[in-house]
C-alpha cells in the first residue's frame, strides 16, 4: 500500500519537475535571444523532448505557438517558484522530521502533532518577509542552500522497486 501512495505522489510531484524546469529555461533562452522567434515552437518542443521525453500529438510548424499555452508564457509570470516549491517541501518536511526525532524513512515520518516540529515551523514562518528567504530557510534546515537530497531520501523505496522491477528493461526516450 506504502508504494501505492508514493507512485500516485511521485506522478504528481517528480512528474512535474521536468515540465517546471522547461517552462523557465524556454523562457530565458527566448530572453536572451539564444531561442529566436523563427525557432520558439521548435525550441519548445526540443526542450520537452529533451527533458519529458515527448513529442507533439501532430505535426507542428513555427505558425503555431505552443508555449502560449501555458498561461505563464503570454503573462511573463515566472514558473521557477513552483519548481522550487516541489524541491522546498521534501527539505522542509526532512528538517521538521529531524525536529520531531523522526530515525525512519523519511517517506514514513508524521509530524502531526508534534510540538517540537511545530515550533521550528512556528519560527520560521514568523520571520515573514521580514529577511531573505535564505536566512528563514536556514531557521528551519539549518542550511541556507536549496537541496534537492531530500525528494530522492523521500522516493527511495518506489525507486528500488522500480528499479527491481524493470530489471533487463531498457526504459527512457533518446
Amino acid at each position: 500500500m506504502k508504494l501505492r501512495l508514493q507512485m500516485k505522489m511521485a506522478l504528481q510531484k517528480v512528474a512535474f519537475l521536468p515540465f517546471g524546469r522547461l517552462i523557465d529555461l524556454w523562457r530565458w533562452r527566448v530572453f536572451s535571444g539564444e531561442i529566436t522567434p523563427a525557432d520558439y515552437n521548435a525550441a519548445w518542443w526540443e526542450l520537452r523532448k529533451h527533458y519529458q521525453g515527448i513529442a507533439p500529438p501532430v505535426a507542428r510548424t513555427e505558425a503555431d505557438f505552443d508555449p502560449g499555452a501555458k498561461y505563464h508564457v503570454p503573462a511573463n509570470t515566472p514558473y521557477t517558484r513552483y519548481f522550487l516549491s516541489y524541491i522546498l517541501q521534501f527539505q522542509f518536511q526532512k528538517a521538521l522530521c529531524a525536529a520531531a526525532g523522526q530515525t525512519g524513512p523519511l517517506s514514513e515520518c508524521s509530524i502531526f502533532g508534534n510540538t517540537a516540529a511545530g515550533a521550528r515551523y512556528a519560527q520560521m514562518l514568523s520571520l515573514g518577509a521580514s529577511k531573505p528567504w535564505q536566512d528563514t530557510m536556514e531557521k528551519l534546515t539549518g542550511t541556507r542552500h536549496i537541496d534537492a537530497s531530500a525528494i530522492i531520501e523521500y522516493f527511495q523505496p518506489l525507486m528500488a522497486w522500480l528499479t527491481e522491477q524493470n530489471k533487463n528493461r531498457q526504459c527512457g526516450w533518446e
